[in-house]
């Protein structure tokens, strides 16, 4: 294991239990932690009783901490203590903006390590949503909601030619775009699930065709942080549970 430095932290889908060991044997090290809205702050109570906790969430379209100050504090903790943990929800090297942060601490000549977390898209499987299946779907497409710019990501209509699963993270504001694509292309009645908090006791989630996304999203009261699974995985117990029963049907 390396010994000190920073350590850009996957802090997983939000179940405290679904770090790494790698993770937990570097928080009972930590002397500052620098942690993310979407983070579980039980994972603070593994870290040494002296250590430095320091809040620099960003929720999504609220008041947030610029990322220029918070890399700004990555270097200058890094520098004045031996081992920093840059806790991040999911994995900080999917649509996490770690990269960045590693990169912006190398500048100053702080040794950098990323130790990987759970993404939330991996947390569909807990609500039986499997990402792929044999005879479903062979792959997985994850993309943005929101670009840099504040636009829906053009890969998406890329992605709706395909057979893949399509997860889209980010994308709670832009569910109507994501509905009207959907449909300009002929392919309204594709399934649909927005889940939220997949792994913890507050859980919520909703299935639908995608034409009937954002309608459904607000009769619900489905909000970020959430992800947005698109495709037959959805319903992929009950396609299971129909071939079965047509193999049991045939072999009578």
């Amino acid at each position: 294991m390396e010994d000190f430095g920073l350590f850009i932290m996957g802090a997983g889908p939000g179940d405290p239990e679904l770090i790494t060991m790698k993770a937990f044997n570097v928080l009972k090290r930590a002397e500052v932690i620098l942690y993310d809205n979407l983070s579980n702050e039980k994972l603070l109570e593994i870290a040494p009783k002296n250590c430095v906790m320091v809040y620099v969430g960003k929720k999504p379209y609220a008041k947030c901490t610029p990322h220029e100050d918070i890399n700004d504090l990555i270097v200058k903790y890094a520098l004045a203590y031996n081992v920093v943990v840059r806790l991040k929800g999911g994995d900080p090297f999917i649509f996490g903006r770690g990269f960045e942060e590693l990169l912006f601490a190398e500048k100053y000549g702080i040794k950098s390590h990323y130790i990987p977390g759970i993404s939330s898209m991996q947390g569909a499987g807990l609500v039986d949503v499997p990402l792929t299946h044999r005879g479903i779907s062979e792959s997985v497409w994850a993309i943005t909601g929101t670009k840099k710019d504040g636009s829906l990501s053009r890969d998406l209509k890329c992605a709706m030619n395909s057979s893949a699963t399509v997860v889209i993270y980010m994308g709670m504001k832009k569910l109507a775009e994501i509905s009207t694509a959907y449909k300009q292309a002929g392919l309204g009645s594709t399934p649909v699930a927005i889940i939220q908090h997949a792994s913890l006791t507050n859980q919520k989630q909703v299935t639908c065709e995608i034409k009937d996304l954002q309608e459904t999203a607000i009769r619900e009261g489905l909000a970020h942080p959430a992800i947005i699974v698109i495709g037959d995985v959805v319903r992929a117990r009950k396609i299971v549970s129909a071939q079965n029963y047509f193999k049991q049907a045939v072999a009578v």
